[in-house]
């Protein structure tokens, strides 16, 4: 396997948890919690394992801002923020739709590491070269970096993540029957595929779809991880038949009913984990990944068997407007 630089960014290992007031409520084998919603800056999540490397990458080739995007309230472009700004560098995010009125979430968190925040409706390519070329006019050198962190190189960061948690299964005398991860713009997934497959764990990965129409289809994500493992110099081979994606099942609507958009089942999937382990998700990734983990575990996990959510963080979701607004009726109750 091919040798590649890294920034130290994150405090790792991340903690493996055991959740027994979860366990207790749910009456399955032993459910953990694998806390990638620790790495530490810019109150973190996944985001942070990928910017890593590719923050390193960015430093070699000299470059003095990053560049990436995403929605209004993109976790990733946070941490880019946050990175960058560990850096000493500048930040740039692209951002869809129009700009809000009430600044909220990720994007109090984006002004106050100094970001500069750019909306578009239109065409976020288009928008980013006209942004990176006043950047460069300026003496800047622009780093872009993909949605989500997701291109090969970002995918490192969760290959190394699976040889962490076998070293933690090993320590702990667990071997979980699953791992339960979310499917966004698929980086995290493709690294622990890979990871899984390298470092030999039994584990069965299972997918959730964090919108109902999944950003990638599964022949479009075996593809992105065939040439993952080739630029990382490894042999694995993915078929898009090993792969598919979980959206829920029966009335069980795990992805909700649109990309950030608020729903009842997630947001009692987040009252959940909250009440039993005073620990909080996402309204717009690890609620539903959870809502999907909770379901699984109770139809498909025996007693003597155990399994593992991984957190990716994403908690300032919770605090943008149209979630607080939608929540009220919930949180009266």
């Amino acid at each position: 396997m091919k040798e590649f630089n890294k920034v130290n960014l994150a405090i790792l290992p991340t903690p493996l948890q055991l959740m027994p007031n979860l366990t207790e409520e749910l009456g399955t084998g032993d459910l953990y919690i694998k806390r990638d919603d620790l790495t530490t800056v810019g109150l973190s999540g996944n985001k942070i394992r990928k910017l890593e490397y590719l923050l390193a990458e960015a430093k070699a080739q000299g470059a003095t801002t990053l560049l990436t995007y995403g929605g209004a309230q993109t976790n990733h472009g946070r941490l880019t923020v946050a990175a960058a700004t560990k850096a000493k560098m500048k930040s740039i995010l692209i951002l869809s739709g129009p700009e809000p009125e009430y600044i909220s979430g990720n994007l109090v968190l984006d002004k106050l590491m100094g970001a500069d925040l750019y909306f578009t409706e239109g065409d976020k390519a288009a928008k980013a070269k006209e942004v990176m070329q006043a950047y460069e006019a300026a003496g800047e050198k622009v780093y872009e970096i993909p949605m989500g962190g997701s291109n090969e190189l970002g995918a490192l960061g969760y290959f190394y993540m699976v040889e962490e948690l076998k070293t933690q299964f090993e320590e702990m005398g667990i071997s979980p029957k699953f791992l339960i991860a979310g499917v966004g713009s698929i980086g995290t997934f493709a690294g622990l595929w890979l990871g899984i497959q390298h470092f030999g764990l039994d584990l069965k990965l299972v997918p959730i779809s964090v919108t109902p129409e999944a950003f990638f289809t599964e022949e479009e994500a075996a593809d992105y991880i065939n040439r993952t493992s080739e630029f990382l110099g490894l042999t694995q081979h993915c078929q898009k038949e090993e792969l598919k994606w979980i959206y829920g099942d029966g009335e069980q609507s795990y992805a909700g009913i649109g990309y950030n958009q608020p729903d009842r089942q997630t947001q009692e999937a987040i009252r959940l984990l909250a009440r039993t382990e005073a620990i909080f998700t996402d309204p717009c990734y690890s609620g539903k990944v959870f809502h999907g983990f909770v379901d699984t575990c109770k139809k498909h996990l025996s007693t003597e068997e155990s399994a593992v959510f991984l957190h990716t963080g994403g908690v300032p979701g919770l605090w943008t407007k149209e979630h607080l607004d939608h929540m009220q009726t919930m949180l009266k109750e």
